[in-house]
């Protein structure tokens, strides 16, 4: 009967070291901390890896989880630092992994079924070319970008997670949007 508690609920038991619980928090959240983490790192392995880690980190800090925020917060706070620790981890390996992202850039949209070769052509280009520009944002824009168009975050829900004031997520997403359509605009796209 795990399944139809709370996350909040959930934490409790799992706090009195009942692995069921822990595994359906889990099995809850892992697709969204997942889709997260690959919004930030842009290669599968390392947000596999940071997803991972996520859950190895909640599971070990339970009993300092307070219940000031959602379950969900919580595990997105977490997967943020994740994706910014791997973030710094390998920009001080080495300095790009330039064919790596734009294979991994095709995994993120998939072409709808039975449209022309060259229009699927055309939108996989015009897809390739969003993303980069998204992952050319400075980390700070990028996490509140990945959060709000791709996980449909919450401006609140975005505040909690990131520790910042709601007007500093408004502004941020405004900055990023902003810097996306100069971009978008200059190789004469457009943000629909």
């Amino acid at each position: 009967m795990v399944n139809q508690l709370t996350d909040e609920q959930l934490v409790e038991i799992a706090v009195g070291n009942n692995p069921e619980a822990f595994g359906e928090i889990v099995k809850r959240w892992e697709r969204k901390i997942f889709a997260l983490c690959f919004g930030m790192l842009n290669r599968e392995d390392e947000a596999k890896d940071a997803a991972q880690e996520t859950f190895i980190a909640a599971f070990r800090s339970l009993k300092n989880f307070r219940g000031d925020a959602k379950v969900s917060s919580w595990l997105h706070r977490i997967a943020v630092n994740q994706c910014l620790t791997t973030k710094r981890r390998t920009k001080s390996r080495a300095e790009s992994f330039i064919d790596d992202d734009e294979r991994s850039n095709e995994q993120i949209f998939v072409a709808l079924a039975k449209i022309s070769p060259s229009r699927t052509t055309e939108q996989n280009e015009r897809l390739k070319f969003v993303q980069k520009a998204v992952q050319s944002l400075p980390i700070d824009l990028r996490q509140i970008v990945v959060m709000k168009e791709f996980e449909d975050m919450t401006f609140q829900e975005i505040a909690e997670v990131l520790e910042i004031p709601l007007s500093t997520v408004k502004s941020r997403l405004y900055t990023a949007l902003k810097q996306l359509r100069m971009k978008l605009e200059k190789n004469h796209l457009e943000i629909v």
